[in-house]
């Protein structure tokens, strides 16, 4: 394993360190990826593993864990914490989604490879050596710079129904403003695969984005790692919960794409309802003047749940996500 641990993993009380990766390069031959980590543990009871910075761009996930590290007690809780708050630290430190040494996406990289890049060597050690010794697992994400999400948990429709409603539970002790059910569009090489693939319980965010965190979404990270870990078992206290709104994503008609490249004009916002063959926006020529703008339409009736952050958009750029109002908690 190339990967070393400068902390136990297994030990009581708290502990903070690194994941040491030896990394030669031009600047230093010998150097080393250094991911932060805090290991937080006393008696005997679940353990949770809660990351942040799968991609470098999303930042409530650091935020709050780096708040957790340095306020949470052992004396606090029964099990363990384990902390990641930049597991992509390459790309994290670049402010980028993809990592800036060997390009690669990490949130598709999983399992990974021991002899392989650096992302599929954090990849395996996280899969290989940290998700085992987990009974929940929590992954932040949001939109990134080219994204902007309704704040929301989501949690996936599997085909292992136990699971499925173990997931399904923590998402809704999550308590975000929004609840979904989440059908992903392209799982394959995903963390959340590969956690539930382990049979674990698993819950994911979309906290906002457009490359930068708020006040609020920030909050709703960190009450919802109280909440988690409360449902867990791990911290005594009573879930902190308001009215959640549930969404669903039961198939890819949720999903808006653009088939032409230009000046991107939304005609709603986030939260707004839509119906199905509705324009939800308009894509003016950016090279020219005197030509009609091209209509994207709503292929399903919803509201608008996430949306394409930068003003121009390629041919093959995520336009809108609309998902299904189902019901108020």
């Amino acid at each position: 394993m190339s990967i070393t641990a400068t902390i136990p993993l297994d030990a009581q009380g708290t502990h903070h360190g690194f994941l040491k990766l030896p990394y030669s390069r031009d600047d230093s031959a010998w150097g080393s990826v250094m991911i932060p980590i805090t290991v937080i543990a006393n008696g005997v009871g679940p353990t949770a593993l809660l990351t942040g910075a799968n991609h470098g761009d999303e930042y409530e996930g650091p935020v709050a864990l780096q708040e957790l590290a340095v306020s949470l007690q052992a004396e606090q809780i029964t099990g363990r914490v384990i902390i990641l708050p930049m597991m992509n630290l390459p790309a994290f430190a670049k402010g980028t989604r993809c990592s800036p040494i060997d390009g690669a996406n990490m949130n598709r990289s999983f399992p990974g490879r021991a002899d392989g890049s650096v992302t599929q060597k954090i990849c395996h050690y996280i899969a290989t050596e940290l998700v085992p010794l987990a009974d929940i697992v929590l992954d932040f994400h949001s939109g990134g710079r080219t994204l902007d999400f309704l704040p929301f948990a989501a949690a996936h429709i599997l085909d292992d129904k136990t699971q499925e409603a173990s997931c399904m539970a923590a998402m809704q002790a999550f308590n975000a403003p929004y609840s979904v059910r989440m059908l992903e569009i392209d799982a394959v090489g995903m963390f959340d695969t590969e956690v539930e693939s382990q049979g674990k319980t698993f819950v994911t965010t979309e906290l906002g984005g457009a490359g930068t965190a708020t006040a609020r979404s920030v909050g709703i990270a960190r009450k919802g790692i109280r909440n988690l870990l409360i449902h867990a078992g791990i911290l005594a206290g009573d879930l902190q919960t308001d009215p959640t709104i549930q969404l669903d994503m039961p198939d890819d008609t949720c999903f808006v794409f653009s088939h032409d490249a230009g000046l991107i004009d939304y005609l709603v916002d986030l939260g707004d309802p839509v119906s199905a063959n509705q324009p939800i926006a308009r894509i003016w020529p950016a090279d020219q003047t005197g030509q009609q703008p091209v209509l994207c339409h709503a292929l399903r009736d919803g509201i608008l749940t996430a949306r394409h952050v930068p003003g121009l958009v390629k041919i093959g750029d995520f336009v809108a996500l609309v998902a299904v109002v189902s019901e108020t908690q």
